[in-house]
């Protein structure tokens, strides 16, 4: 939910656009600092009551790219270009500045939120697959699995040998 109403938006924009007091005085008595006074002004003279709703958007690769043109060719501001588009957070263009010129249009696609999967849902390309049953395997499969699990098991006992042969000796206590 947004911090602060669209009525009271809408009073502090009206009461710095009726010419009587600045940004921070605006804002003070409500307790909004100058530059979020300036942002709304901004978004209202553009966008009318509309910049001053509460917006939840995701933005295309192609709008982003669009914008960015935009505020190259004119010369904009991250803040002006911001409030011509309707874009509420105007921190965002820098960062889509920053991908667009690292990895192109792509770099600019909306990404996955939230926390990447630790787990693919394909098996590891060493791996046979677990899902079939072995009256369905040929014999070919049947006799690499085999094969497969005989050399693991030669190998952890290869393991176990070697571990025991580095075990650390026990000592004996000393009578004093």
């Amino acid at each position: 939910m947004s911090k602060h109403s669209e009525s009271l938006k809408r009073t502090v924009v009206d009461r710095y656009l009726s010419g009587e007091e600045s940004y921070a005085s605006a804002g003070a008595a409500d307790g909004v600092d100058a530059a979020t006074v300036r942002k709304w002004v901004a978004s209202y003279q553009a966008h009318g009551v509309a910049g001053l709703a509460r917006k939840l958007s995701h933005y295309d690769g192609e709008f982003k790219l669009s914008v960015l043109h935009r505020m190259w060719e004119d010369g904009l501001s991250c803040r002006q270009t911001a409030a011509l588009f309707n874009i509420r957070n105007a921190g965002c263009l820098p960062d889509w500045e920053r991908r667009y010129e690292a990895g192109g249009i792509e770099a600019l696609a909306p990404r996955r939120r939230g926390r990447p999967r630790s787990m693919s849902d394909q098996p590891s390309p060493g791996e046979p697959p677990v899902a079939q049953s072995d009256e369905t395997k040929s014999r070919e499969e049947l006799l690499a699995e085999l094969n497969h699990l005989r050399m693991e098991n030669a190998y952890l006992k290869k393991l176990e040998a070697l571990t025991q042969g580095h075990a650390p000796k026990k000592r004996k206590l000393s009578k004093r």
